[in-house]
C-alpha cells in the first residue's frame, strides 16, 4: 500500500517522474528514504495504452494540452512570440507518469569521451557557449553501466565504441529490413554499421516480457512493458519499498525557500485546482530540460528576482535540440518496415568534429522506417516532393510506396547558445495561472550545416543499398526539439553554470537539479541514456548527503 505523506515532512520531494526523476526516487526510496514524487500527467497503465494515431500524434495526446497548457514559440528574441495551434509544442514531451520514457522510441546510445572535452578540442566557437563538462566518461562509465543494467538495454558494442565495464545485459533486437539495406548502403561506401542499442526488451527480463514487434514504439506507450520507461522498471520498484508516493496529475507551481536560501517545499496545484505544499528535507527537479527552467524562473523571489538558483543568469539559457534531417528511398521489394521497432542499425563514422569541413560539428545516421511507418502520416506525407498531392495518382503511389519505404535520419550536434532559452511569457498564462513557457530557437549555422553535410551522405547510402528512388526532406531551422538539454548546466563556476557536478545547486544548498537541463554538450542525439547515467550517479551522492546530514535543511 502507497504512504500517504501529504502531512508529513519528507526527505526528497521529486518533481517529475521521467527519466531521471523516476532514477532518482528508485534509489532513495530503496535507501530507506522517505520520497514523494509529483507528476503533472496522469498515471496510465500499460494496458491503457494504444494504437490511435490520431489520438496520439494529431490530437497530442501526451501533451497536456488537454488540461490548458500550451508553449509560445518564436525563432528570435526579437520576435513576438505565439502559441503554436495545432502543430507540435516546440517543446515535445510527455505528461505522464513515466514522462517521456514512456513514449520515446528507444534509441540509447553513450556520449562519447570527447563529448565531455570538446571545448578543449575545438575551441571558443562564435555565438557559442560551448564548454567542458566538470566529469568525464571515465567518470560516467559505471553509472552508463548501471542504468543499461538495471533499465534493460539490448545492443552489441560497435566497432569504435568507448571501452565499457560490462557487456549489454540483453542482446540485440532482431535486424529489420532497413537494417540489413543500411548495413549493405554503408559498407558500399566504406562506412561502419553497427547494431542500435536500445531500452527495449530482445528477451525477458527482470519479469517483464520481450517486445512483440507491433511497431508502435515512437510516440506510443507500450502496452506490454517491453519498452523500458520508468514507467515499467524504476517506478515500480520505487513503490515496492513503501518509502515512496507517487502523487499524479500534481502540476507543480513554485519551490518555496526560506529567507536563508534553503527550499523547505514544493507548492503544486491538484486536478481540482486546488493548491497545497509538500513540505521536504530536500527538493529535486527533474521536470525535464524545459519544464525545469520554467519551474525555478517561477518560483522568483525577492532575494532572487531573476529566478531561483539563477545567480548566474544561466537558468533557461544554452537550449539544445540537436539537429536533424532525413533522406528516404524507394525499393524494388517488399520491406514491410512498419513493423517492430523504429531503428535497428546506425552508423557513427562521423561522430567527431572535422576542421577540414570548415564548420564545427559531427554526426551520426540510423536506419528506420518512412515516417515511423505509421499510416495517417503516410497517407498525408508519404510521396517523394515531386510526386502528386492528390487524386488516383497520389493514392496509386501511397500503395506503391509504402510497403517499400525506409528513411536515413541524421542526427547532428546542437551548440550551446544564450540566445536559444526558455522564458515565462509575459502575456499568455495555462489553466492553473501560472505563465506559459516561451521557447526560443534557431540553430547555430554550424548545426545546419553539419545536417547540409550528412544528408546527401545519407541518400547516397540509400542509392548504394539499391534504391530506385531517393529524395530528402527540406533542411531548415528547428522548430520542434524532443531533447531538451542544457538550460540547467553543470559546471564548476557558479559564474557560469545552474548546479555543480553532483547536480547541487550552486545558490540552495538543499536543491537538486538532474534532468536533459543539466547536460553541458548535446552529444550526436539519443541523450536518455546519458540523462539516466546522470541520474544514478547524483542518487548515490543524494543518499551519502542524506546519511552524513551534509544537506541544509530548514526543518
Amino acid at each position: 500500500m502507497m504512504p500517504d505523506y501529504r502531512n508529513e515532512i519528507v526527505d526528497f520531494v521529486i518533481v517529475g517522474s521521467g527519466a531521471a526523476g523516476g532514477v532518482i526516487a528508485r534509489e532513495l526510496a530503496q535507501a530507506g528514504l522517505k520520497v514523494v514524487v509529483l507528476e503533472q500527467g496522469p498515471w496510465r497503465k500499460a494496458q491503457d495504452f494504444t494504437h490511435d494515431e490520431w489520438s496520439v500524434m494529431f490530437q497530442q495526446e501526451f501533451s497536456g494540452r488537454d488540461v490548458g497548457d500550451y508553449q509560445t514559440f518564436r525563432h528570435r528574441e526579437n520576435e513576438t512570440a505565439e502559441p503554436r495551434g495545432l502543430e507540435p509544442e516546440p517543446a515535445y514531451y510527455a505528461r505522464g507518469v513515466g514522462g517521456s520514457t514512456a513514449h520515446f522510441s528507444g534509441n540509447y546510445w553513450r556520449l562519447r569521451p570527447v563529448d565531455f572535452k570538446e571545448h578543449s578540442l575545438v575551441g571558443d566557437i562564435p555565438d557559442a557557449t560551448l564548454a567542458d563538462w566538470p566529469i568525464s566518461y571515465d567518470e560516467l562509465e559505471p553509472w552508463y553501466t548501471r542504468a543499461e543494467w538495471e533499465i534493460g538495454v539490448s545492443g552489441a558494442p560497435g566497432p569504435n565504441d568507448p571501452h565499457r565495464s560490462r557487456p549489454f545485459p540483453l542482446p540485440p533486437m532482431p535486424v529489420k529490413s532497413s537494417g540489413v539495406l543500411f548495413e549493405k548502403g554503408t559498407k558500399a561506401l566504406g562506412l561502419t554499421p553497427q547494431v542500435a542499442p536500445v531500452a527495449i526488451l530482445s528477451q525477458p527480463y527482470r519479469g517483464r516480457p520481450a517486445c512483440i514487434n507491433c511497431g508502435w514504439c515512437i510516440g506510443f506507450g507500450c502496452e506490454v512493458n517491453a519498452k523500458s520507461s520508468t514507467l515499467a522498471t524504476m517506478i515500480p520498484e520505487a513503490l515496492a519499498t513503501g518509502n515512496c508516493e507517487l502523487r499524479p496529475l500534481s502540476t507543480v507551481s513554485r519551490i518555496e525557500v526560506d529567507d536563508k536560501d534553503r527550499a523547505k517545499g514544493v507548492a503544486y496545484f491538484d486536478a481540482d485546482g486546488n493548491e497545497h505544499l509538500q513540505r521536504a528535507r530536500s527538493v529535486v527537479v527533474a521536470a525535464n530540460g524545459a519544464e525545469t527552467p520554467r519551474l525555478l524562473l517561477m518560483s522568483a523571489t525577492d532575494r532572487h528576482p531573476d529566478g531561483l538558483a539563477n545567480s548566474s543568469g544561466m537558468v533557461g539559457r544554452n537550449l539544445m535540440f540537436n539537429a536533424h534531417s532525413v533522406a528516404y528511398g524507394k525499393f524494388e521489394h517488399l520491406l514491410n518496415d512498419y513493423k517492430s521497432i523504429q531503428c535497428t542499425r546506425i552508423a557513427l563514422d562521423y561522430y567527431d568534429s572535422d576542421e577540414k569541413r570548415g564548420f564545427f560539428g559531427g554526426g551520426a545516421f540510423d536506419a528506420r522506417p518512412y515516417l515511423n511507418g505509421y499510416p495517417v502520416l503516410y497517407a498525408l506525407q508519404g510521396v517523394p516532393t515531386d510526386g502528386p498531392r492528390w487524386g488516383a495518382e497520389y493514392k496509386d503511389m501511397l500503395s506503391d510506396y509504402f510497403l517499400r519505404n525506409m528513411a536515413v535520419t541524421t542526427a547532428a550536434t546542437s551548440l550551446p547558445m544564450l540566445r536559444n532559452n526558455v522564458t515565462l511569457d509575459p502575456e499568455h498564462r495555462d489553466a492553473f495561472g501560472r505563465p506559459a513557457m516561451r521557447v526560443t530557437y534557431a540553430d547555430h549555422p554550424d548545426d545546419l550545416s553539419m545536417s547540409r553535410f550528412l544528408q546527401p551522405k545519407a541518400v547516397e547510402i540509400l542509392e548504394a543499398a539499391g534504391a530506385q528512388k531517393t529524395w530528402a526532406s527540406e533542411i531548415g531551422e528547428e522548430v520542434v526539439g524532443a531533447h531538451l538539454l542544457g538550460t540547467c548546466r553543470m559546471g564548476d563556476d557558479p559564474a557560469t553554470s545552474v548546479v555543480d557536478k553532483w547536480h547541487r545547486s550552486h545558490d540552495i544548498n538543499n536543491l537538486f537539479i538532474c534532468d536533459g537541463s543539466s547536460m553541458v554538450t548535446s552529444g550526436r542525439g539519443q541523450p536518455t541514456l546519458t540523462i539516466q547515467a546522470l541520474a544514478f550517479r547524483a542518487a548515490d551522492n543524494m543518499i551519502r548527503a542524506a546519511r552524513s546530514n551534509t544537506i541544509a535543511s530548514v526543518w
